[in-house]
């Protein structure tokens, strides 16, 4: 065992026997610290945000978001695994959570065996768009375009190995395309870059394309989800757009510390779920271009396997690795 894990044993051994006084006191007594290991205003921001208002609320406490971006979401993550788990410390990511153990060398985490899944919160698309003056109105045309300007081209994503990038990637080898992918700090920014120009063509999520499309400061080509989206309807799907099997939604999943009291865990899960539930919540994450999914925590563990399996192969087959 590592000094990280033994560590951590040494915690949840120690919360364990003093388990009793904890629920005396009834959980939380004090602040609870949410990490989003992404920068604010994306698709991982939004729900923690709607949830956190939600716990607090609830539970008496304030749970207060923390956006630790950087490193592809490792930095946030890290310090999430490392924390004590006392219910304290909530991480709430995406998808590179099982990720970037493929994507990078290595990580100082390991999703599976750090992390007790609480619940998977939502689902989300990513847009396939184009900053205004590029002279496309398809995918098929954009593919043209590329082609009949090798290099000139590239493409922003909230980061590397976010599952935007990867779908990027998917795309630029199946269709053989030179064009260079250019990673940011979140899918704010790189909407961001794509709008002012200096990145003409992002993959990102609908959340933050569709404002900035409504506005006509942003051309979303498609979605690359199976199905098309709630806050874009008229948009086609990848699929419906002539490319089938460029797909794959994005999702946001609440954990804490491995060794958390299974407890706390539960009464997590249980106000989650609700929350998810509401029909206002619902109204604002369907005008966010978000879905919400909830479960149980063995639910939750299932998709992040199933998951992680699926961009490894999608990571092996486009040649992606951290540098």
């Amino acid at each position: 065992m590592d000094r990280r894990r033994f560590l951590k044993f040494s915690a949840t051994a120690a919360a364990t026997l003093a388990a009793p006084a904890v629920w005396a006191q009834s959980y939380p007594t004090r602040p609870v610290r949410i990490i989003v290991p992404f920068g604010p205003g994306g698709p991982t921001d939004i729900p923690a945000r709607f949830i956190a208002q939600r716990l607090t609320e609830n539970l008496g406490r304030n749970f207060l978001v923390e956006n630790v971006a950087g490193a592809s979401s490792n930095i946030g993550t890290v310090q999430a695994a490392r924390a004590a788990p006392d219910g304290y410390t909530i991480l709430i990511t995406v998808n590179n959570l099982v990720i970037n153990p493929s994507l990078f060398e290595k990580v100082a985490f390991d999703p599976y065996k750090d992390f007790d899944p609480v619940a998977l919160a939502v689902a989300f698309s990513s847009a396939f768009s184009v900053h205004p003056s590029v002279p496309a109105k398809t995918v098929k045309e954009l593919i043209e375009v590329i082609r009949a300007n090798p290099g000139k081209y590239s493409y922003a994503s909230p980061g590397l190995g976010t599952p935007s990038h990867l779908l990027g990637e998917h795309f630029r080898v199946a269709h053989n395309l030179d064009v260079v992918h250019v990673p940011y700090g979140g899918s704010g920014p790189a909407i961001t870059a794509t709008v002012s120009g200096h990145t003409p063509i992002c993959f990102a999520s609908i959340t933050t394309a569709a404002p900035q499309a409504r506005d006509g400061k942003l051309r979303v080509l498609a979605v690359l989800s199976k199905r098309t989206s709630s806050s874009m309807p008229e948009v086609p799907t990848i699929a419906a757009a002539g490319f089938p099997g460029m797909d794959g939604d994005g999702w946001v999943g609440v954990l804490v510390p491995a060794g958390t009291p299974k407890e706390i865990v539960a009464l997590l899960n249980k106000q989650i779920n609700e929350a998810l539930a509401l029909p206002e919540l619902k109204e604002k994450f369907a005008a966010a271009g978000l879905d919400p999914i909830g479960g149980t925590p063995e639910d939750f563990a299932s998709t992040m396997r199933t998951e992680g399996e699926r961009w490894a192969k999608v990571i092996k087959a486009a040649n992606v690795k951290a540098k």
